[in-house]
């Protein structure tokens, strides 16, 4: 096949032919796909309030398909790996916000003192807690918890229950609707930057004829 050997870059004819305005509207197809990934996780997750593991599995499926997007434009797979740090923050925006908006509009705050621990002598690392109101009241509903660091019997602390028993108790200073929102946001703003970048860079790849080697290309 002709080369092009001006100036010794190796270009293959026909590598200036690669409109820029295409590249130009694949980027931002990519960004917007980032963004619909979002939004359709944070619509899942409203309308699947009582099962957490519905958007989670939604929102990390389109988070994949995105870095999948990423190499298709770029042309090298290590920018599939740099998206996973904001995606994981758009995952964990996505997922929590509504959940601790509908905690926020319609949740009641109690104090309480915990009273038991499920995981207390059998181990593990699944707890749910019971806890008692101000009043002497036990709350029929539990707090779970998974991992190490769980509040102790004996401990207070505020939570927020939703009355409707819809959305699971969380404690109060756990709850942060905005700041999951605003995390989100951040995430979607490095996508689409990666985007913009994954764009030029897949642009250049193009006109040079460099369509192979997606793992270790640069």
């Amino acid at each position: 096949m002709a080369q092009v050997t001006g100036g010794g870059t190796g270009v293959r004819a026909g590598g200036d032919g690669v409109s820029p305005w295409r590249s130009l509207r694949r980027a931002a197809w990519v960004a917007l796909c980032g963004w619909a990934a979002a939004l359709v996780t944070a619509c899942v997750s409203y309308l699947a309030l009582r099962w957490v593991a519905v958007p989670i599995v939604v929102g990390l499926a389109l988070c994949l398909a995105f870095g999948g997007l990423l190499v298709w434009l770029h042309r090298a797979g290590w920018i599939a790996l740099l998206s996973l740090a904001p995606g994981l923050m758009v995952l964990v925006g996505a997922v929590q916000y509504a959940p601790e908006l509908a905690l926020e509009v319609r949740g009641v705050r109690e104090s309480v003192v915990i009273v038991a621990d499920s995981a207390d002598g059998a181990g593990g690392k699944s707890h749910r807690l019971t806890l008692r109101t101000e009043d002497g009241r036990e709350l029929a509903e539990r707090m779970t918890y998974k991992g190490d660091g769980a509040p102790r019997p004996g401990q207070r602390l505020d939570v927020i229950r939703d009355p409707d028993g819809v959305v699971p108790m969380e404690r109060a200073d756990q709850v942060d609707a905005a700041g999951r929102l605003h995390g989100a946001f951040a995430g979607l703003v490095t996508w689409t930057l990666m985007a913009a970048l994954a764009g030029w860079r897949g642009h250049v790849r193009r006109r040079q004829g460099k369509e192979g080697s997606l793992l270790l290309s640069l």
